[in-house]
């Protein structure tokens, strides 16, 4: 199984080669699931023309699901690329 980590550190604007590798985890269409030989389903997005695996789950149904959830996290994630968002003031 192959596990593809990206970290950065607090208060770090991500790179160039970050923000693309996120815009295109944030849009379903780059998404897909494929079957193993195990009978698991494996969700994989395509990011520069090549397929990386992400997760691996006993249904369909979950392979779904961690594809959902992983798009809306990195939704959030472009959502703070420019710092964190001003919720409320005081005086």
């Amino acid at each position: 199984m192959t596990f593809y980590y990206r970290t950065t550190t607090a208060g770090e604007k991500p790179g160039e080669a970050t923000k693309a590798y996120w815009k295109a985890a944030s849009e379903k269409k780059n998404w897909r699931i494929t079957q193993l030989p195990n009978g698991y389903f494996q969700s994989e997005v395509n990011f520069e023309d090549k397929w990386h695996d992400i997760t691996r789950r006993e249904t369909l149904e979950g392979a779904e699901a961690a594809i959902d959830a992983s798009v809306e996290h990195f939704q959030k994630k472009l959502g703070f690329i420019e710092g964190p968002k001003v919720i409320k003031t005081f005086e």
